[in-house]
């Protein structure tokens, strides 16, 4: 795994309801070239929270039926601009960043429908739209990561990861309850 080209710069912006927008017409994008295997693509991360900062790359989450199908994909979602990754350190997964003019517009994380992962990023999702409170505590965390890495996404995301952990094993408790 190459990890070199994720040390970038950080940068957090206020939140934008444009997000959602753009989420909803990059999934759409999406859906033609990932084909029949796809169930549904949830927006996540960060840019999925209102009215927290962020880094301005919208996450998207393709559920798919089965990975060995979406990787028959593979030249339609190149196609768009993606870079195929493969897995990229996380079994299970296809990682497809979006980059333009050295600006990362998309994470995409897709995995199969049975996939704990899944249920794991929506139930953080999930809690921290629930819990506005938990969210600006998110918000508090990234800004304190940020200012410890400004110039390093990788040790940005460590310095957070503790937090995020803890919060995640809530939201899992939270999500199974619902």
């Amino acid at each position: 795994m190459d990890v070199s080209s994720e040390r970038m710069a950080v940068e957090l912006v206020d939140g934008s309801p444009m997000w959602a927008a753009a989420a909803k017409q990059e999934s759409a994008r999406l859906a033609n070239a990932i084909g029949d295997t796809l169930v549904v693509i949830h927006h996540i991360g960060s840019t999925s929270i209102p009215a927290i900062k962020a880094k301005p790359t919208i996450d998207l989450l393709p559920i798919v039926s089965s990975l060995s199908a979406l990787d028959a994909r593979e030249a339609a979602v190149r196609a768009l601009g993606y870079e195929w990754r493969g897995e990229f350190g996380l079994p299970g997964r296809r990682f497809l960043p979006l980059t333009r003019d050295g600006k990362r517009l998309f994470n995409v994380h897709c995995y199969e429908q049975n996939n704990p992962e899944v249920t794991r990023h929506l139930a953080f999702r999930d809690y921290l739209r629930t819990y506005p409170e938990i969210a600006k505590a998110y918000e508090a965390e990234k800004i304190r990561a940020a200012a410890l890495h400004p110039g390093d996404v990788l040790a940005y995301n460590d310095a957070k990861n503790d937090w995020i952990k803890e919060t995640e094993r809530k939201a899992l408790q939270w999500y199974a309850k619902r």
